[in-house]
């Protein structure tokens, strides 16, 4: 009888490599819907189909502008316009370090500033972060749990969450911060020792995205504390995450490209 390698060793060798070894250069499927590519040069004079098309207000005209914030990826403005004006790219870099930073304009980017040297110092090799689902869907928080996978091995830029917020050196608030969790978020928040980080992670963190202007909404913890990173996304790839935090911390460069 013939020896035959294990089957798990066959699986194992079928698949390949799992991890992303440069999460600067990975390259994603096409169908994936990335950062947004705007030509207002195609837009017929007083069309505004795919602002009125956007489920979340997140499209503006004169000049056509589309706040990544608010914005949930769906194909509805690309549907709606026959000119072909907002198209859709597979490129998952698109991480902010201010609210208006997220706003894309045609040739523009989305790039994150870098932080301070003092944020630097403190938390440029070492890292824990705690997550807070302030009432997601569960499609964020899938996401942020996939960046522990070897796939991600988020580990290995000395980036991990913690259990407790009192380990921590920031929040990551996902979901759309409803009154329920107002008073855990805040508690979560205060919890975790100074200095400290606040990230958004998606669409409904960011501005509430399909459900902005509900009253089951506390948006109060937004307001008032400083937001150092937003992640935009509806879910936000597990990517556009490491990449924008990594050129946060500075462990990257931050990119000055066109809108592509």
């Amino acid at each position: 009888m013939s020896w035959r390698p294990p089957r798990a060793v066959t699986v194992r060798l079928a698949q390949g490599e799992p991890v992303i070894p440069d999460v600067a250069a990975a390259t994603l499927p096409d169908r994936f819907r990335g950062k947004p590519k705007i030509d207002s040069s195609r837009c017929p004079e007083g069309c505004s189909k795919c602002a009125d098309a956007c489920p979340t207000s997140a499209i503006s005209l004169n000049p056509l502008t589309i706040d990544l914030g608010a914005c949930v990826f769906c194909p509805l403005c690309t549907e709606a316009c026959p000119e072909g004006a907002i198209t859709y790219t597979n490129d998952y870099k698109m991480a902010a370090t201010s609210r208006e930073g997220l706003l894309l304009h045609e040739g523009g980017d989305i790039s994150p500033g870098g932080c301070s040297q003092e944020i630097h110092r403190l938390f440029g090799r070492s890292l824990k972060l705690r997550s807070v689902s302030a009432g997601g869907c569960n499609g964020c928080e899938l996401e942020l749990n996939a960046l522990s996978n070897v796939n991600f091995d988020m580990a290995r830029f000395g980036i991990e969450f913690v259990a407790s917020p009192r380990h921590a050196d920031g929040v990551v608030v996902s979901g759309t911060t409803t009154r329920a969790m107002a008073n855990a978020l805040e508690a979560t928040y205060q919890a975790v020792p100074g200095p400290k980080l606040l990230i958004l992670f998606g669409a409904c963190a960011i501005s509430g995205g399909i459900f902005q202007g509900s009253n089951e909404l506390a948006r109060e913890f937004i307001e008032k504390h400083r937001i150092d990173l937003y992640i935009p996304g509806c879910p936000p790839h597990p990517l556009t995450f490491i990449h924008g935090l990594l050129q946060y911390l500075r462990k990257l460069p931050v990119r000055h490209s066109s809108n592509s």
